[in-house]
């Protein structure tokens, strides 16, 4: 959630919810960091998802933990320095296209974007570690012609 955007010289940040193999699950941008933004984060995952967490790894923001108490207060909650770096990292590419696109012009801007780019570089992220490379190929393969078919249509 660390990332911090500007516009019209109000500080927004991106909050993020990440899975154990790093795809992301949801993407909220919100300009406050209470338990009222992190319940609306919240509600927003297990709506999507249909199902709570066995456990939620997050930094060491305590809106979180307020909010899980009322949201999910049978899930495990961790929070420690580096537990959730899979999460800070998928910050990396939001970031190389706000360079590229000379920084987002609003808070819908950016919404709108991380919306479409998230599960769209979730198609193309393929674990390598307990794959073969031929396999990986067979994937990588299918994700290009699944991207193919959507530019299509």
């Amino acid at each position: 959630m660390k990332p911090l955007f500007q516009f019209r010289g109000k500080k927004h940040w991106l909050w993020r919810a990440v899975d154990q193999d790093g795809f992301v699950l949801e993407v909220l941008v919100q300009s406050r960091r209470n338990a009222k933004a992190a319940k609306r984060l919240m509600r927003k995952l297990l709506k999507g998802q249909g199902r709570s967490p066995r456990a939620m790894i997050t930094d060491k923001l305590q809106s979180y933990g307020a909010a899980k108490r009322e949201i999910m207060p049978g899930v495990d909650h961790r929070s420690h320095k580096g537990l959730n770096n899979r999460a800070e990292n998928s910050h990396q590419p939001v970031r190389r296209r706000e360079r590229i696109m000379k920084r987002f012009k609003s808070q819908r801007h950016l919404q709108r974007f991380v919306s479409i780019h998230d599960p769209i570089a979730n198609l193309f992220q393929i674990p390598r570690h307990d794959i073969s490379s031929g396999h990986h190929r067979e994937l990588r393969t299918a994700a290009m012609s699944l991207w193919a078919k959507i530019a299509r249509a």
